[in-house]
C-alpha cells in the first residue's frame, strides 16, 4: 500500500504566500526523509496529510485514506511528533502519554501499558514517573516520540526530531528512528532541513523547495559509488592511518572516515591486513558515495519535476 500520495497539492495562504505548489508525489513503506530549508512547505505538507489543514487545491491520501474528509481516521493509524515544545510540565511522562493513548481510543489499562512499553522503546522506562519539567531536551524529545507510537501506528510522521538536540543526542535520536523503522515495521516520515542527517537512516527522499517538488527517489538510486574507499574503525584511527601512509597509500580524514584511493584491487587486501595486524574492530569497509546533499544542490537550479519514491 502507497503511504502517501498526493496530486497537484497546493496550498495557500490569504491568497498571497504560496506554501505548496502543485506537489505530486508517491510514498511507498521504509523510512522516508522530507527534506527542505526552512520555510520550504515541510510543516504545511505534513498539517494537510493530519487532516488539520484543508489545501487550496489538489488532493492527499494517507493510507488510503482522504485527510480532508477523514481525519479522524488518518490520526487513529498515524503518529505525530511536532517540532515544537508541547509537552506539560507539571505530568510525568507515564501520565502524559497514558492520556494520549486513552485520546487515541485504547482502554485505560491497555493505554497504561502502552504507555510504559513505548517509553521503554524509548529509553526513559526508569525516568517515566518525573516530572516532565525536571527532563533534559534530549527526554523531553524522547517523551514526544513515546506519545507517537502509544497507539501502535502504522505511519509516523516526525517533524524535526533532532531540534534542540547536541550531536550525542541526535544521533541518539537518528538511532531510535532507524529502529523503529527497522524493527518495528512502522513506516516513517522524518521532516527535517538537515538532509546529512536523515540521509543516514533513511530509505528514501522527498526533497521540497519554495513548496515544489524538486526530487523525489531512492537514496541508493541518487548516489552512485566513487573510487574512494571508506575506512571506519571503532577505535585506533589515528593508528590505521599512520599503517596505511607507511604502505604508500594516500590517505585523508573526513571526520571519523578514513578515505583511500581505489588504485588497484589489492587496495582492499592491504587496508584487511593492516586492520587486522594492529588488531582493530572495523566498522566499515566500503566504497564511499557521493552525499545526497551534494546531489540536491546540484539539481536545485534544475530539477522541479515529480516523481514516485519507492523505499
Amino acid at each position: 500500500m502507497t503511504l502517501i500520495a498526493t496530486q497537484s497539492l497546493t496550498k495557500t495562504y490569504g491568497g498571497r504566500v504560496t506554501a505548496l505548489a502543485d506537489l505530486t508525489v508517491d510514498v511507498e513503506p521504509g523510512i522516508v526523509g522530507l527534506v527542505g530549508a526552512n520555510g520550504a512547505g515541510k510543516s504545511t505538507f505534513i498539517k494537510i496529510l493530519l487532516g488539520l489543514i484543508p489545501p487550496t487545491s489538489g488532493q492527499a491520501r494517507v493510507l488510503d485514506l482522504d485527510p480532508t474528509t477523514d481525519a479522524a481516521g488518518v490520526r487513529a493509524r498515524v503518529g505525530y511528533m511536532p517540532e515544537h515544545d508541547c509537552l506539560p510540565p507539571d505530568l510525568s511522562a507515564a501520565e502524559f502519554v497514558t492520556h494520549l493513548g486513552r485520546m487515541s481510543g485504547l482502554p485505560r489499562t491497555a493505554a497504561r501499558e502502552r504507555a510504559s512499553e513505548a517509553l521503554r522503546h524509548v529509553g526513559l522506562y526508569e525516568e517515566r514517573y518525573r516530572q516532565i519539567g525536571g527532563y533534559s531536551t534530549g527526554m523531553k524529545q524522547r517523551v514526544k516520540l513515546a506519545q507517537a507510537l502509544v497507539h501502535d501506528p502504522d505511519l509516523l510522521l516526525l517533524d524535526e526530531p533532532t531540534n534542540g538536540l547536541d550531536p550525542a543526542g541526535r544521533d541518539a535520536m537518528l538511532g531510535l528512528v532507524h529502529r523503529i523503522g527497522t524493527e518495528f515495521g512502522i513506516s516513517v516520515l522524518v521532516c527535517s532541513h538537515l538532509l546529512g542527517e536523515v540521509e543516514r537512516i533513511c530509505t528514501a527522499l522527498v526533497a521540497i523547495d519554495g513548496g515544489r517538488l524538486l526530487r523525489a527517489d531512492n537514496i541508493s538510486a541518487m548516489t552512485s559509488a566513487t573510487d574512494v574507499l571508506a575506512v571506519e574503525v571503532s577505535e585506533g584511527t589515528d593508528e590505521l592511518a599512520a599503517r596505511l601512509a607507511a604502505l604508500e597509500l594516500p590517505v585523508r580524514r573526513d571526520g571519523r572516515l578514513l578515505l583511500v584511493p581505489l588504485a588497484e584491487e589489492r587496495t582492499y587486501d592491504l587496508i584487511l591486513t593492516a586492520v587486522a595486524e594492529l588488531d582493530l574492530p572495523l566498522h566499515r569497509l566500503d566504497q564511499r558515495r557521493h552525499r545526497v546533499a551534494e546531489l540536491f544542490a546540484a539539481g536545485q537550479d534544475t530539477t522541479r519535476e515529480a516523481s514516485n519514491v519507492h523505499a
